[in-house]
């Protein structure tokens, strides 16, 4: 009795161990609290201005079997990877640079694992701003008009600028440059401009103010330190003409003559007076107001004085004819008015040409130096030019015209009598560029009008222009095109862009930069307009083909011009085909194909077209292979196992063949796999058994737990019977042994059902396979991962089946398709089952569990596969 004691809660124990080695229980993360710097991660907040490089955080996890754990870090697809992490320590360093402004929060996979099983969480990391952004204006350029009579304190315009930033470094203040020599005030934070209080425009005085506006945020951390950032713009304010300025006359004084044989009603001079608000002129209408005596007229509008009687019927030798000039507005309103006096002699000779005069005397030669495109009107006033005709009446009397490039100057006036100011005038002033002409040379002609000797003289008359920055530079197209293969080399120059500016000096030359969405890989030689890629850039056509961006080509006053540049990645043939995971076991029914498939992440033809082949099979002559859609089927005359058989002598009709998948660029590259194909009929009809593992062949969750339950019954109706037996030997006086154990003839072991494969399938949708020989020689683990436990057989041997031992963790890669010119083979991992020696009465016990086996098995029958 003692004996039985002690041996019973052995027996039950084994038992129990059986049915609880298999339980597994995940890991977990710890969880982390506000601030905590180790967990998962959860709560975690980043500055973006956080090193490169730095240890952030550090994952923190444990499984409740005490077994060690590894981490790890996964992003959605197409995410960036900001993280790396220690597999072991768990330590989480950054590894890209953060941006709030582009990427404010981080979606991370963070996941930890036993070996066996694998927990993953998704976290949010965010981003906390930075004093990184500088104050930018929009809408720019300014250009605002404002009236002359704007009263001193409006305010004329809105300047907005924006900060991407948040808090104090969002903030933006604006002030002006130069405010003490400014007549414009900012309101610090609103951005309005206004006038100074007591200060009044002036457009005869200036007609443009170039205001700078600087723009500064409130300041903020970067990097540890406080930083302020400004940006400045330039707002023209180009004031506008207003009618509060008199007309004024030109060409004063005014000489004329009248000669004796001079007829009634001939023109003598011509006055002219111009507007003094040159933005908005009024029409002028003149009138002699007094001094002619009757003897002259003026045309209204033309200022021509003529005289209305004949010269013998003159009363005085000089007439001094006071005119007035007026204002007239367009509603026929006679605002102000100036005067003129005309001084008109009456002579009767005609012995001297028309003489033009210098400051010094007579001068044949008048220089003048110019700034290019002056305003339209304006007079040249270095260019001090008398012209002077001796002679009385009509025979001093001469017309003044411009001789060279027309319609770029007019000259007035263009009819004198004796005695005149010459002045030019401008009248296009597009034609005054310095880009055509450095120096603009005419002659001043005076010619007698009504004398029939004609007499004339002429002056040279040469404007040297000075250069102003006028020009824009110029791309030498709107648009350009460049392709760079995928593999070139960080650095590489893509294309060159071209702009020119005519200007001189500094405004001629020309600065290049780039921007956009797609210019990040992208670097530009500011003064050679070289584009090159990135010295780290990494250009990949099956991740982006096409980059679009602009560049920009700008002078030292900031004037600019933008092209576009489109930039084509050609594909280059840099990956291999690469073989489904799922390629290492198929069943071929015969009749049916089987198909194998290898993709090729190449981004175009023929790049990423694969083609299919047997490289060898043993034995051969029995595959065929369709070269495009890689479906392997028998040959033609294959039609049943027999054939199979006679073929060769593998009963298990296993066949190892080696495939290659080879795309179609160049130079072309492969990847080989081997293959097992197992070949077997349509149907079934051997049996229950046979046809239940071939039904849930797709499903081995469900013959598993068949198997399972039919273990649980066998261990329940073991430990009933030796509850009972315990019992009925306790109730009894006498030792009596459990069961008389009588020696038979060793009979043959019954052939255990062969599985061909099993396929788990898995939440994570990675296929895993075993095979369970006949002999349980080994035990196949495609992963070498020991994440599947394979339930026992019914048992062939007197012991109960052990527990799985253990796969070393982290020792063995996973199994990986290869790349180029690899093969697929699988690893395998040996478990030795473990052995425990008992007691004779535990043997009897066991041999007893072992009949009951071997009748249910030959109650069944033995299917083959």
């Amino acid at each position: 009795m003692k004996h039985v004691r002690r041996f019973t809660p052995s027996f039950f124990l084994s038992l129990v161990h059986i049915c609880l080695v298999q339980a597994n229980y995940a890991p977990y993360f710890f969880d982390n609290g506000a601030r905590s710097s180790n967990g998962n991660m959860a709560l975690l907040s980043l500055s973006e201005d956080t090193p490169v490089g730095t240890h952030v955080y550090t994952l923190n996890g444990t499984d409740p079997e005490g077994d060690p754990v590894t981490y790890d870090l996964a992003y959605e697809a197409g995410s960036r990877r900001y993280f790396s992490v220690d597999e072991n320590l768990g330590n989480v360093t950054l590894i890209e640079e953060l941006d709030r402004e582009k990427e404010d929060e981080i979606e991370v996979i963070v996941s930890i694992s036993d070996g066996l099983s694998t927990v993953s969480e998704k976290v949010r990391i965010l981003v906390t701003d930075a004093n990184d952004e500088s104050p930018e204006f929009i809408n720019t350029p300014y250009i605002v008009q404002v009236p002359e009579n704007a009263p001193s304190g409006s305010s004329i315009f809105k300047i907005e600028a924006v900060d991407k930033d948040t808090g104090s470094g969002g903030s933006i203040t604006y002030f002006l440059q130069n405010i003490h020599a400014n007549k414009f005030t900012i309101d610090r934070h609103s951005g309005v401009l206004r006038i100074k209080t007591g200060v009044t425009l002036d457009y005869e005085k200036s007609r443009t103010h170039f205001v700078v506006v600087v723009a500064k945020d409130g300041g903020g951390k970067l990097r540890g330190d406080n930083k302020v950032f400004s940006a400045t713009t330039t707002v023209t304010v180009n004031v506008e003409d207003v009618q509060d300025t008199p007309p004024m006359f030109i060409g004063t004084p005014y000489y004329g003559y009248v000669y004796e044989d001079t007829l009634a009603g001939s023109e003598v001079l011509t006055v002219v007076a111009l507007d003094g608000d040159r933005g908005k002129p009024n029409s002028i209408h003149y009138c002699i107001v007094n001094g002619d005596e009757g003897s002259f007229e003026i045309g209204n509008t033309t200022g021509a004085i003529s005289v209305i009687k004949s010269p013998n019927q003159l009363k005085k030798e000089v007439y001094e004819l006071k005119v007035q000039a007026s204002e007239v507005s367009q509603e026929g309103d006679v605002s102000v008015y100036a005067f003129a006096m005309v001084t008109i002699r009456v002579v009767d000779l005609n012995n001297h040409p028309p003489t033009f005069y210098g400051e010094n005397g007579p001068q044949n030669r008048f220089e003048l130096t110019m700034y290019e495109h002056p305003p339209e009107g304006e007079i040249l006033r270095g260019l001090k030019i008398t012209v002077n005709d001796s002679d009385q009446g009509a025979n001093a009397k001469f017309n003044l015209r411009l001789v060279g490039p027309g319609g770029i100057f007019r000259v007035v006036p263009q009819t004198v009598l004796n005695e005149a100011q010459v002045t030019i005038i401008v009248e296009n002033s597009a034609a005054i560029d310095y880009e055509k002409f450095k120096v603009l040379t005419f002659k001043l002609l005076a010619i007698e009008v009504n004398t029939p000797e004609k007499f004339s003289s002429t002056a040279d008359v040469a404007i040297h222009l000075l250069d102003t920055n006028d020009n824009v530079p110029k791309f030498s197209s709107d648009y350009y095109i460049a392709r760079i293969p995928e593999n070139s080399p960080g650095g590489s120059n893509v294309v060159a862009v071209t702009a020119t500016d005519p200007d001189s000096g500094l405004w001629g030359e020309v600065k290049y930069s780039i921007y956009g969405t797609g210019a990040d890989l992208f670097l530009i030689h500011p003064s050679t307009g070289i584009i090159y890629t990135q010295p780290w850039a990494v250009l990949d056509a099956e991740v982006n083909s096409k980059y679009n961006f602009y560049v920009k080509a700008e002078d030292t006053d900031g004037k600019y011009s933008l092209a576009e540049v489109f930039i084509t990645v050609l594909d280059v043939n840099d990956h291999s085909p690469e073989f489904n995971e799922n390629i290492q076991e198929k069943t071929m029914i015969i009749g049916s194909p089987v198909k194998i498939e290898a993709i090729d992440q190449d981004a175009e033809e023929p790049n990423n077209i694969v083609d299919y082949s047997i490289m060898q099979a043993d034995p051969a002559n029995v595959f065929d292979i369709d070269q495009s859609t890689g479906e392997i089927k028998l040959k033609s005359y294959i039609r049943s196992l027999d054939i199979i058989h006679n073929i060769t002598k593998n009963k298990d009709c296993i066949w190892s063949v080696v495939v290659q998948a080879k795309d179609r660029g160049s130079p072309s590259f492969s990847t080989t796999a081997v293959l097992k194909i197992d070949i077997t009929e349509e149907t079934l009809h051997k049996g229950p058994m046979a046809a239940f593992l071939m039904q849930t062949k797709d499903n081995p969750m469900k013959a598993l737990g068949v198997l399972a339950g039919v273990m649980g019954i066998m261990v329940l109706i073991t430990i009933l019977i030796s509850t009972a037996m315990f019992w009925r030997n306790k109730r009894s006086n006498k030792i009596m042994p459990v069961r008389r154990i009588i020696k038979k003839r060793q009979t043959p072991q019954p052939r255990a059902v062969r599985m061909e494969w099993l396929k788990f399938k898995r939440p994570s949708n990675a296929a895993e396979k075993f095979v369970v020989e006949d002999d349980a020689k080994s035990l196949q683990n495609e992963n070498s991962n020991n994440n599947i436990q394979v339930g026992p057989l019914p048992p062939t041997a007197p012991l109960p089946p052990p527990p799985p031992a253990l796969a070393p963790r982290g020792d063995a890669p996973g199994w990986r398709v290869p790349t180029v010119s690899g093969s697929l083979t699988p690893k395998f991992i040996n478990k030795q089952l473990k052995k425990r020696g008992h007691g004779s009465a535990h043997n009897a016990l066991v041999s007893e569990l072992k009949m009951k086996f071997e009748k249910r098995n030959a109650a069944i029958g033995e299917p083959h596969i």
